[in-house]
């Protein structure tokens, strides 16, 4: 069956979603099989062809500090910590546009909250002369190691608003930082940090602690010819298939250490949809909803909706995708989502309003455009 995607909002009324300071829990909620349903076909940004991976030699010690020269700092605009960090990322190797370049063409709407780590690489793809990827799971060590080797790295990690924006807000978020150096003798990265300021010092305790939610994310740039450099640089985690399933064995051995830890169980949902596992996936989900996410996990993470998609829960997916909606009314995807649940229940009138108000919120989103062809094609 064609699987249903994840990418990037205007803001759409919704049924009152269910009233929680957190995400929803599946305990609370009926887990309900719908009809059956062709969905999206999953639609990943390319990436550009990279080396084979040619297994490393034993590492060298590291420097005990390193600074690489730092772009121009940018300040972010609204909203737009993810157009910003990519921005400085690529200066650093001579580019010269703007947040705003970036922002047009992925954020199109400025009320948009969210920039996904894939649509960045599409845009370096698209609109660049350099390559990008994206991993998951991935280390302090490999992060100083790629440092330390000339490449600055995207992670996406924990933010906490200063400003509640609704009664009981737990005030957390997602940002994204560009790593530019480390110092050892003190146990930090530094950072641009598009919100905060240039050079700032994080230590790696509170960074591990905040990227954790993230699956460990982290996005590289790279000119064409640095590509054989940074293969050998990340071995098998070159590999996609085998990034995931290091990734996937990493977040089972964190939530074996501590069962309550719902970011683990979260992070194996997301490997698993990775592997198309979605039975297990949305047992993973189940389980970290259970334990208790962060308000707005949904704004940033999209697993869950194709997890349950995918497993035929089609009530459990419109609760979560109404809850997403009542939590970031901009937001795209869970306008998507929202409608390919409608549409499974039997409601494709509806749906399609859904699809439309998606495009409305993000000019151009190739997968509410195939969701409102799918539907209007029946």
């Amino acid at each position: 069956m064609p699987t249903p995607l994840q990418t990037p909002a205007n803001g759409v009324t919704v049924k009152p979603a269910p009233s929680a300071t957190t995400v929803p829990s599946a305990s609370a909620q009926a887990q309900t099989t719908g009809g059956t349903a062709s969905a999206p076909i999953v639609q990943s940004a390319s990436e550009a062809p990279e080396p084979s991976p040619t297994p490393l030699p034993s590492p060298t010690p590291l420097p005990g500090v390193v600074v690489l020269p730092e772009p121009e700092f940018v300040l972010q605009d609204w909203n737009n910590c993810g157009p910003a960090t990519l921005a400085m990322n690529l200066a650093f190797y001579g580019w010269e546009g703007s947040q705003y370049d970036i922002s047009g063409e992925i954020k199109p709407v400025r009320s948009d909250r969210n920039v996904n780590p894939e649509e960045m690489v599409a845009y370096v793809h698209s609109s660049t002369s350099f390559h990008s990827l994206v991993r998951v799971g991935g280390e302090i060590d490999l992060l100083r190691r790629l440092v330390a080797s000339g490449f600055p790295v995207i992670v996406e990690e924990t933010f906490h608003f200063s400003d509640e924006y609704w009664l009981n807000d737990d005030n957390w978020g997602a940002h994204y930082l560009l790593i530019t150096g480390y110092n050892d003798p003190i146990n930090a990265f530094i950072v641009q940090n598009s919100f905060v300021g240039a050079h700032q010092y994080v230590r790696y305790d509170d960074f591990q602690e905040n990227w954790r939610p993230f699956n460990y994310i982290y996005m590289l740039v790279y000119p064409p010819e640095l590509g054989e450099t940074l293969g050998l640089l990340l071995g098998e985690d070159l590999n996609m298939d085998q990034n995931r399933q290091k990734a996937l064995a990493r977040a089972r051995r964190e939530a074996d250490d501590d069962p309550q830890d719902a970011f683990a169980w979260f992070n194996i949902g997301s490997n698993l949809v990775y592997f198309e596992d979605y039975a297990a996936a949305a047992g993973a989900y189940d389980t970290a909803r259970n334990l208790g996410l962060p308000q707005r996990m949904l704004r940033y993470q999209f697993g869950p909706f194709l997890a349950y998609f995918h497993s035929g829960r089609f009530e459990d997916l419109k609760v979560l995708a109404a809850y997403a909606l009542d939590r970031t009314p901009t937001s795209e995807e869970a306008m998507l989502w929202y409608g390919w649940a409608l549409y499974s229940l039997g409601d494709g009138l509806l749906a399609q309003q859904y699809f439309n108000d998606a495009l409305k919120a993000h000019p151009g989103y190739v997968d509410a455009g195939y969701a409102l062809d799918y539907v209007l094609s029946r």
